[in-house]
């Protein structure tokens, strides 16, 4: 299988989770922060959503410089929204890496503030950190479910949530 392919099939595993851990939180939670210092359950659950856009920058530029683009994030507050937005930004990301060559995946893609290198990477490895970044993020916004006492879905396998529930079957 190309790499490629293992890409795009690993982006939809991570997707799905994503999605499904999205799905759950509540409108009415998203002021909500666990420490001042943390982001809230808006900004994670919209920088989660943005995550997929990373694909398309890996595969249609060589870098990013922050100090020529400044980061103007979105802030919805609402699941539906926040939805609506990953699966745009997914779409576009899976586009552009199906119509991407492999020998593309080699060559270098440079994240920068000015003359501050942030990270010099192959766009592969770019693709890699985004996916990397979602499941991180993914895992933080469950930590917030769970201090809310939200059921949370598994990742990758089931969640204690999902554990207890099947005791009631057994």
């Amino acid at each position: 299988m190309s790499i490629i392919k293992l890409l795009l099939k690993e982006i939809e595993q991570e997707a799905q989770t994503t999605r499904n851990l999205l799905s759950i939180v509540p409108n009415d939670k998203y002021n909500w922060q666990p420490h001042p210092k943390s982001m809230s359950v808006m900004k994670l659950t919209n920088h989660i959503a943005e995550l997929p856009g990373w694909l398309t920058m890996a595969v249609t530029t060589d870098g990013l410089d922050f100090a020529a683009n400044p980061y103007e994030p979105t802030f919805f507050s609402n699941t539906a929204d926040v939805l609506e937005v990953f699966e745009n930004q997914l779409a576009d990301g899976r586009a552009n890496l199906e119509a991407m060559s492999e020998t593309e995946l080699e060559k270098p893609w440079i994240l920068r503030s000015g003359d501050y290198v942030l990270s010099a990477m192959t766009k592969y490895e770019t693709i890699r950190m985004t996916l990397a970044q979602t499941i991180h993020h993914r895992a933080q916004l469950g930590v917030y479910l769970r201090l809310l006492n939200i059921p949370i879905p598994g990742s990758y396998g089931p969640s204690a949530d999902e554990l207890e529930e099947m005791k009631h079957y057994a």
